[in-house]
């Protein structure tokens, strides 16, 4: 969100300026509410910019705080990084309270279908972003990983009948799941795909739950 905005989006960073609700926050922040800002500005900035041309001053400049204060908070730009990726997957669904199929369709499409634009693109592209440093690469992978594992564990737990598929197979599947989420993230963001770029989250639920069934439900795999 620029500097100007009145409104900002809980995923999108508010820098310090001239008339930014950042600008009218206390000056005595806590240290719980200094690591939000900054997250939530490194968020903005890493899906905005890639990680490799974002800097910690930047970060903190957005937030008006001191760049030594990243280090304090999540030891270094990739611990940063890596807190990112993890709420990114967190916000899909695939923890707690999100446990049944369509539950994590929900909380998929409400992501699919967040503001989204050139200036403030949706976060999911941070998992697809190749970020061009070998560490945040593997942060980067890791997260996809451990994400497709949870969603697995979501839709072996869906008939509770301990009569669930072979697991290799079922961690492929979700990671397909993955891949058609983040490449309707991915054309949102980047395309004018009409009626895709504009469409509300009640109209994506449905068939993001149709997917997610074929391609999760264990009673449908390998079939």
């Amino acid at each position: 969100m620029d500097a100007g905005s009145a409104h900002p989006s809980p995923t999108a960073a508010t820098p310090v300026g001239a008339g930014g609700p950042a600008a009218a926050l206390p000056r005595r922040r806590d240290a719980a509410q200094t690591r939000r800002l900054l997250l939530r500005a490194a968020l903005h900035r890493f899906a905005l910019q890639g990680y490799a041309a974002t800097t910690v001053r930047e970060i903190a400049d957005d937030v008006g705080v001191n760049a030594a204060l990243i280090s304090r908070y999540f030891d270094s730009k990739e611990g940063l990084f890596e807190e990112c990726l993890t709420g990114v997957s967190t916000e899909l669904g695939a923890t707690p309270p999100a446990t049944t199929l369509e539950e994590v369709a929900l909380r998929m499409a409400e992501q699919l279908t967040g503001p989204s634009s050139a200036e403030h693109p949706n976060q999911l592209v941070l998992l697809l972003r190749s970020s061009g440093d070998e560490r945040a690469e593997q942060i980067r992978f890791e997260t996809l990983r451990t994400y497709a594992v949870r969603l697995a564990d979501v839709a072996e737990a869906a008939t509770g009948d301990g009569d669930g598929p072979a697991r290799e197979g079922l961690v492929l599947r979700a990671q397909l799941a993955i891949s058609a989420a983040l490449g309707i993230a991915l054309l949102r963001s980047r395309t004018d795909l009409e009626p895709l770029a504009s469409v509300e989250t009640i109209e994506l639920v449905a068939p993001l739950t149709a997917m997610i069934r074929a391609l999760l439900d264990p009673r449908d795999v390998g079939a």
